[in-house]
C-alpha cells in the first residue's frame, strides 16, 4: 500500500525539532530580595533614650512630653525622631467642608515624623501646648502593640479646662528590649462625637 505522506510527515517532524533546538529557554524569574526593614535601612536615625522606650507606657509618656512645653520654649526634636522608626507616619483625621450644599466627609492628612514637626512645631512654641493622657486602653500580640490612648491639650499647665480632647491611636513596634512608634492615628471630640465612657477615667 502507499504512503504517500510519509515523506512530509518526516519533514515536519524535522523541522519541528531544529526549530525546537533554536529556541531559548525561558529566563529563570528571579527571586525577590527581602526588602530593608525602617530600622534597619536609617542607622543614622537618632538614638532614643533608654527610659523612653523601655515599655508602652514609657514611649507614650515620652511622646506627651516631647511635644508638650510653655509658650516660647523649643522641642527636643531629635528626641521626638527617636521614638518612631523612620519611616512612621502621623495621622490625624480632619474633616471636610461639604461645599455647595454637597454631603461632608472626613479625610486624613499622612504626615512623616518631619512633616508633623514642620506643621506643628510654630504653633506650638508661638500658642504654648501640654497634652497628656488621661486613659489607655492596650492591646498586645507578639510584636504588635496597639494602645487607645485618650488626651486632653491645654496652652498652659494650669489651665482649668482643656481646649481640645479626642484619641491617640499608637501602633507600637516591640523590638527587642525596647519599643518604636509605628504609627499614631487620631481623632478629636466634638460635641457630636463625644469620647466613649469606655475611653475615659473610670
Amino acid at each position: 500500500m502507499k504512503q504517500p505522506y510519509r515523506p512530509v510527515a518526516l519533514c515536519l517532524l524535522a523541522f519541528s525539532v531544529a526549530a525546537s533546538a533554536q529556541t531559548p529557554a525561558p529566563a529563570a524569574t528571579p527571586t525577590p530580595s527581602r526588602p530593608a526593614g525602617s530600622i534597619a535601612s536609617h542607622l543614622d536615625w537618632p538614638k532614643a533614650k533608654p527610659e523612653d522606650v523601655k515599655s508602652p507606657e514609657a514611649i507614650l509618656n515620652a511622646v506627651y512630653s516631647v511635644i508638650s512645653g510653655a509658650k516660647g520654649q523649643p522641642r527636643d526634636w531629635d528626641r521626638m525622631r527617636s521614638l518612631f522608626v523612620p519611616d512612621a507616619r502621623l495621622i490625624p483625621s480632619v474633616p471636610v467642608s461639604a461645599g455647595a450644599g454637597g454631603p461632608s466627609h472626613s479625610d486624613v492628612v499622612m504626615l512623616t515624623v518631619d512633616g508633623y514637626i514642620a506643621r506643628s512645631s510654630g504653633r506650638m512654641t508661638n500658642d504654648g501646648f501640654f497634652e497628656r493622657s488621661i486613659h489607655n486602653e492596650t492591646e498586645q500580640f507578639g510584636n504588635i502593640v496597639q494602645v487607645w490612648s485618650t488626651y486632653e491639650s491645654r496652652h498652659n499647665l494650669d489651665d482649668a479646662a482643656p481646649f481640645a480632647r479626642g484619641i491617640n491611636s499608637f501602633q507600637l513596634l516591640k523590638d527587642g528590649d525596647r519599643y518604636w512608634v509605628v504609627n499614631i492615628f487620631w481623632d478629636s471630640e466634638n460635641p457630636t462625637k463625644p469620647i466613649p465612657a469606655a475611653y475615659l477615667p473610670k
